[in-house]
């Protein structure tokens, strides 16, 4: 059973990274919609606004709670996070609460000794509430796919992109529920769930910008379908190693290596895209986002080299 003090800590690291993702998910739907669908940008506006607020709340219990590891890492925030809003802000003219981004590059981490009770009930108050609005996102998210694909809803963002950050929403879900049961964690097994997720989710990222990129970017384009391609290798390598209860080590090593160049590649795209040095329809903040999934994959995957030795 997880003890108190890793029960809040994890529960506060998950949401500092997943209530952020959520919350983009929502901007990037909003912005997707045309005029027609009016009901649509604004149910989808309203879910963005609840996530900021969610966000919010997990940064004010966070403060020397949380570990240094993650807050390090950049799956928190990069040094482009408040850039790209301002700029998706000024492109969409949407309020991007940027006060967030600023009070996460002031948070500090420590190696929480001993949980007070209250903040142990506030903290599993905050998932219960989570837990609601993720599942509030995964049915909207879920109707809109569905009108996508029969074609009675139309947007700019591919089907997959929606089935994407479905997948992604239903994974935040299960992984609340896991803490609010005290689950531990089995490292080995969680290596093969994550790796069969991340691998998938990596390799749609490199498709998504692929397919925005202007087509005068063969270099870029190129790049990205090959990391495509290879993501697409290690995801099949990582359901192979699973379904055969064969040791995963070497589909970790592949992938670390593999998520290593993917995040150089995000991070110039990012910075390309702040700087207007890229031609491509593709929103500032949705370079940065991919950037910080890149870089909580490469946490995960450091914890379960680590954890083989």
């Amino acid at each position: 059973m997880l003890s108190s003090i890793e029960f809040v800590r994890q529960s506060l690291e998950l949401h500092l990274f997943f209530a952020r993702i959520m919350k983009e998910h929502s901007f990037f739907l909003e912005i997707g919609f045309t005029q027609k669908d009016s009901n649509l940008i604004l149910k989808a506006d309203t879910l963005r606004m609840e996530f900021d607020n969610l966000l919010a709340d997990t940064i004010s219990l966070s403060n020397g709670v949380v570990s240094s590891s993650v807050l390090q890492s950049g799956e928190v925030i990069t040094p482009f996070t408040l850039k790209a809003e301002i700029a998706s802000a000024y492109f969409t003219g949407i309020d991007i609460p940027t006060d967030l981004t600023e009070a996460e590059e002031a948070l500090m981490g420590d190696e929480l000794m001993v949980v007070n009770p209250m903040l142990e009930q506030e903290v599993f108050m905050l998932n219960q509430r989570a837990m609601r609005l993720v599942s509030a996102l995964v049915q909207f998210k879920t109707r809109l796919l569905s009108g996508v694909i029969s074609c009675k809803i139309f947007t700019s963002n591919y089907p997959l992109l929606i089935d994407h950050i479905l997948r992604e929403a239903k994974f935040y879900y299960q992984l609340i529920q896991r803490l609010q049961n005290r689950e531990d964690i089995n490292l080995e097994k969680e290596a093969y769930e994550q790796e069969v997720f991340w691998n998938r989710i990596m390799a749609e990222h490199s498709k998504f910008i692929r397919g925005l990129l202007d087509p005068t970017e063969n270099e870029l384009i190129n790049t990205a379908n090959n990391f495509g391609n290879e993501f697409d290798k290690l995801t099949k390598e990582a359901i192979e190693a699973m379904d055969a209860a064969m040791p995963i080590a070497k589909v970790t090593e592949d992938s670390l290596k593999a998520t290593i160049e993917i995040k150089k590649f995000k991070q110039q795209g990012t910075q390309g895209l702040v700087d207007c040095k890229i031609k491509s329809i593709i929103i500032p903040l949705l370079g940065d986002h991919t950037l910080r999934e890149a870089n909580h994959y490469l946490r995960l995957l450091k914890i379960f080299k680590t954890a083989k030795k």
